[in-house]
């Protein structure tokens, strides 16, 4: 029960923490998900703000078939977003995508992936991010239950 007090808590530090001025983008609308994690929305790509999703494609590892990692990633967004968000925009990328905090009512959708052990906090990101990425690994949820044989985490300790 304390965990779960814990996980709300670290969620909620992280929807504070990035918190933006009125005058940042804000879009509430119809979302599909893409198999690489990213939504398209309203004709433009939104990517996640501050954690990266594994390739769709890549396999990971298991005893009695291969499981598509990126793949059980955007279906755990799809099943969590039931189709609107609203995202906050951060920034621009050079493909003209845009990286934005999104949430599904009041859940913070990057956090619910890491929270679920299917994304990595990226450098930079909140610390409640890592926090949470660290609470998957440790309770070995999502990407960290399993052996990744064709995964390359960048800059992790295993």
């Amino acid at each position: 029960m304390a965990r779960i007090g814990l996980i709300a808590l670290l969620m909620a530090l992280g929807a504070a923490l990035l918190a933006l001025p009125a005058s940042a983008a804000r879009i509430h609308s119809y979302a599909f998900v893409r198999s690489d994690g990213s939504l398209h929305i309203r004709g433009r790509t939104y990517r996640l703000y501050g954690i990266h999703i594994p390739q769709t494609g890549r396999s990971c590892g298991w005893t009695l078939r291969p499981a598509r990692c990126g793949s059980r990633a955007a279906l755990a967004l799809d099943f969590k977003i039931q189709r609107f968000v609203t995202c906050q925009t951060i920034s621009r990328n050079r493909d003209r995508s845009l990286n934005a905090v999104c949430w599904a009512g009041q859940v913070d959708l990057a956090a619910y992936l890491l929270h679920q052990g299917w994304a990595l906090a990226l450098p930079g990101a909140p610390f409640s991010y890592v926090a949470l990425e660290r609470i998957a690994r440790a309770q070995n949820r999502g990407l960290w239950g399993f052996q990744a044989d064709s995964i390359r985490f960048p800059n992790r300790r295993r």
